[in-house]
């Protein structure tokens, strides 16, 4: 049959229309895994294994904390005892990765550990974890190294699988989803410890800030500050304008009988944490010399070596507060 040009506009059409239906399912299909990945993150891992900020079925935590698995998240008896210490030991040399000892550190390098140090043991920092068959096996005895190879074993693995069931397209995009939902975490653990990229509602010690953009990308986490402030929360965006859709998450949960307790901070919470030291501006003709303390900054000062006391897990928002030190005039 010959062609003439209305066979080849039509061919062209009906190919093209095809083409931009795949496209607009395979975007539908992206959003969908990374909303599923970062929740498995931000309401799993962080909220409820890290914070034990509120309490649901062990069938429901099990569900959350495997989506962010899926993630590429890793070991979840390791992320959340790593971010428990970063809590504990914020912008200290015993920050996993605190951002003012090194971006690359804070970014990655950190990931690329071999073993817990001590400080970061957990049978001391995650005492209600380690008896967990599935978190023991995901963690491989401790060996990090192990454990993301086992991580990006299962990882990978679901994808081929997903490739001869849905096709390699949709396989594809469940596993762009997931490395880029990876980065998340990094991306916020130096941006919002950068004090120039957004703004606090609390002053604290830390620094910490409130990040808009990182806060969409991550499902409500990027209220940084907020969280620092009140580190037991459910819920992270304080303000009308503070959008948190992990919250909201739990909420839901909440409404449906999947959540049986949950600590809630609002703005008007009082903040009864350390707070930064008030600058004062010293006048003065005669030459100041330096401190030997300024002047050896960033080395780790003694405070900083001092072990801190494992908070409870179950620890309401005001209590997490870092234990004041007497400096000696």
């Amino acid at each position: 049959m010959p062609l003439n040009s209305a066979n080849v506009i039509e061919t062209v059409a009906v190919a093209l229309f095809r083409m931009d239906s795949m496209l607009i399912s395979l975007s539908i299909a992206f959003v969908c895994f990374y909303v599923v990945h970062m929740a498995g993150i931000t309401v799993g891992y962080h909220r409820l294994l890290a914070h034990r900020s509120y309490k649901c079925p062990k069938a429901i935590e099990y569900i959350f904390v495997m989506a962010g698995y899926l993630g590429f998240s890793s070991s979840p008896m390791w992320w959340a005892t790593l971010h428990r210490a970063h809590h504990r030991y914020t912008d200290t040399r015993l920050d996993p990765h605190a951002p003012r000892f090194g971006i690359w550190e804070a970014y990655i390098g950190w990931f690329l550990h071999k073993s817990y140090a001590e400080h970061l043991k957990p049978e001391t920092c995650s005492k209600d974890m380690i008896n967990d068959p599935l978190y023991k096996f995901l963690d491989a005895g401790g060996n990090w190294h192990k454990a993301h190879l086992l991580n990006s074993f299962i990882n990978f693995s679901l994808r081929g699988i997903m490739a001869l069931v849905w096709g390699w397209e949709v396989a594809a995009v469940s596993l762009f989803a997931a490395l880029l939902v990876q980065q998340m975490p990094l991306l916020l653990n130096v941006v919002c410890h950068l004090p120039k990229a957004g703004y606090q509602n609390f002053n604290t010690a830390d620094t910490s800030v409130n990040v808009g953009w990182v806060a969409f990308l991550t499902l409500g986490e990027g209220w940084h500050n907020n969280h620092h402030a009140f580190p037991g929360s459910a819920r992270h965006g304080l303000k009308a304008s503070e959008i948190d859709p992990s919250w909201m998450i739990i909420r839901i949960m909440k409404a449906f009988g999947l959540v049986s307790w949950m600590n809630e901070i609002t703005i008007n919470t009082r903040y009864k944490g350390p707070h930064k030291p008030v600058e004062v501006e010293v006048v003065s003709d005669l030459p100041t010399p330096v401190p030997a303390t300024l002047a050896m900054a960033p080395s780790l000062s003694k405070t900083e070596l001092t072990p801190v006391a494992v908070l409870s897990q179950h620890t309401r928002s005001a209590s997490h507060r870092r234990p004041r030190t007497k400096v000696k005039q």
